[in-house]
């Protein structure tokens, strides 16, 4: 799960994802019948970034910013291209960091491992 130099609550391969700028999706409880929702962390690209993906490689950064948003869907609606038709936003922030990412997740009431790569989830986006 985590090596001595590094005390992370996260598995190794999705904190390495995210320190490679992945985004990574977990399906949480909807707001009610017919709905479904998701919380996605999104790693903020920064001119480095940029800068490594022009020249042919993926950056690593330790000390990335995330945003967090929990999307809350139309379950008749997740498979098409309306996806987004009668979508709630329920609640987006900012961490700067791994560790205030750690802590958001707590705040937030979720774990990192459950967290997913978004191909192995139905997240729509």
């Amino acid at each position: 799960m985590s090596t001595s130099r590094d005390p992370s609550p996260w598995p190794t391969d999705k904190l390495t994802a995210l320190r490679l700028g992945r985004r990574l999706v977990t399906e949480v409880a909807a707001s009610g019948p017919g709905r479904r929702a998701f919380v996605d962390i999104r790693p903020v690209a920064t001119t480095d970034d940029q800068n490594a993906s022009r020249e042919g490689w993926t950056r690593a950064d330790r000390e990335r910013t995330f945003q967090l948003k929990h999307w809350d869907y139309d379950a008749d609606r997740i498979d098409g291209f309306d996806y987004d038709i009668g979508a709630i936003l329920v609640k987006a922030t900012a961490a700067i960091g791994e560790s205030a990412l750690t802590e958001t997740l707590r705040a937030w009431e979720l774990r990192p491992e459950q967290f997913l790569h978004p191909w192995q989830t139905a997240d729509p986006q």
